[in-house]
């Protein structure tokens, strides 16, 4: 059988870095990738028969755990009656009423392949609905791969260490507005500036591409009320949260009304399919109604609309509660096991979502998740990989549990962390 290295010499000839995505590489934590030969449940296997317990369950996709059985069923039957049509399919409209029936924010969906794109479109949409260029983000959120979003951008551009992307043209980044997270007079500030020309906020309502920041009290109403003033579109980024925290994703949980919503991950039930969505006036300013154009040939793909319904329809409200309880059997775990062995850690956790930062305060913005230590994380990472827990390769991301996993299987974690939190400590002595 090739083995996970030998994989990784051949990709590395062929294909930049050897990844699809530079997260992937193992950069920030040092090592080379291992290569999945399959996943079940709560588990990945990989190419070298070395099975591990997951917590990136495809960076959050994969909610109801690997391969699950009504998944691959679903995707299965659709295959079989055929892969890509380009034009209308019943699953479209199922999916699209799907989401509109559980977030009451939004009104019509159009259904694209990733959450770059999804990103891009919101932006564009603000844009031809205002008449106006500016758009203002938050550093470390990140919103995809779109030249004015990568700014000070999270995931990994956070984790390569990168200020933004070269090949970005200063006109591109000219327009974006970046101010801290959780930070409202740095708000005020920039509204006062630059309200008159803001299309835009576009802010992850829950940031968990630098970690897992929660928003602080009052931050998500007060972006509406700011954006009500200044006339500017408010787009809640729940590609991770969205389907995760709840029905209604973040927004249902903060009680906030955002004017356009970006979808993606428990969206395509693990397949690549995104969705932006929101009020019917705005949607409408999109092609073939509107002077807005968007257009994509796998958009609405008839295998990915299958899993995202076969998804969709197993997160009632026992499921959220199952994984609610997960998570917060992992989170307290977590942080009493490395906690316990002298090693500074904060284990913030929102809902269904949980993070780990190796700092000795709780973090509120990019600046305070970069000030964390990012090598002993690398040194927790490869302990734990070691003991079959495979964590994301990077300390700009958060945990995911799936429905997959068990009380055992966060046990056996939260024990694996003990004995890696122990060399962490042992090594920094």
């Amino acid at each position: 059988m090739t083995s996970s290295h030998a994989l990784f010499e051949r990709a590395l000839a062929r294909i930049p870095g050897g990844v699809s995505s530079p997260v992937r590489a193992f950069g920030s934590v040092g090592g080379e990738p291992f290569f999945v030969a399959r996943g079940e449940g709560a588990f990945l296997e990989d190419v070298d028969g070395h099975r591990y317990r997951d917590y990136v369950q495809s960076w959050g996709a994969s909610i109801l755990g690997h391969a699950h059985p009504a998944v691959v069923e679903a995707v299965a039957k659709a295959a079989a009656e055929g892969t890509s049509f380009g034009v209308p399919t019943a699953r479209e409209v199922e999916l699209a009423e799907a989401v509109c029936e559980r977030v009451p924010s939004v009104e019509k969906v159009r259904l694209v392949s990733s959450g770059t794109e999804a990103a891009m479109t919101a932006v564009r949409l603000a844009r031809g609905a205002t008449g106006r260029d500016k758009v203002l983000k938050f550093a470390g959120c990140y919103h995809g791969h779109v030249d004015a979003l990568l700014v000070a951008a999270g995931s990994g551009v956070a984790t390569l260490g990168l200020p933004g992307s070269a090949g970005v043209t200063g006109g591109a980044a000219a327009d974006t507005v970046v101010v801290p997270y959780n930070d409202e007079a740095a708000l005020d500030e920039a509204f006062a500036r630059h309200g008159e020309d803001l299309a835009a906020v576009l802010v992850e309502p829950v940031a968990a591409n630098m970690g897992l920041v929660p928003p602080a009290a009052g931050f998500l109403a007060g972006l509406r009320r700011r954006c009500d003033a200044a006339g500017a579109i408010l787009v809640l980024d729940e590609v991770i949260t969205g389907f995760r925290l709840g029905p209604a994703g973040a927004q249902g949980r903060f009680g906030v009304r955002p004017d356009l919503s970006i979808f993606g991950k428990v969206l395509g039930g693990g397949l690549p399919l995104a969705a932006v969505g929101g009020r019917a006036d705005l949607m409408d300013e999109l092609a073939p109604l509107g002077p807005v154009y968007q257009a994509g040939t796998l958009s609405g793909n008839p295998l990915a609309t299958a899993a995202g319904l076969a998804v969709l329809a197993r997160l009632d409200e026992g499921a959220y509660a199952e994984l609610e309880h997960r998570a917060a059997r992992l989170a307290e775990g977590l942080h009493d096991a490395i906690s316990g062995e002298g090693v500074s850690v904060q284990v913030p956790r929102v809902g269904t979502l949980v993070g780990l930062f190796l700092a000795s305060e709780p973090v509120r913005d990019y600046e305070e998740a970069r000030a964390a230590d990012q090598e002993a994380y690398g040194r927790l990472f490869h302990g734990l990989l070691r003991r079959g827990v495979y964590m994301a390769p990077s300390a700009f991301e958060a945990l995911f549990v799936s429905l997959a996993h068990s009380d055992e299987d966060v046990d056996r974690t939260v024990a694996a962390a003990a004995e890696a939190a122990r060399e962490v400590a042992g090594e920094g002595s």
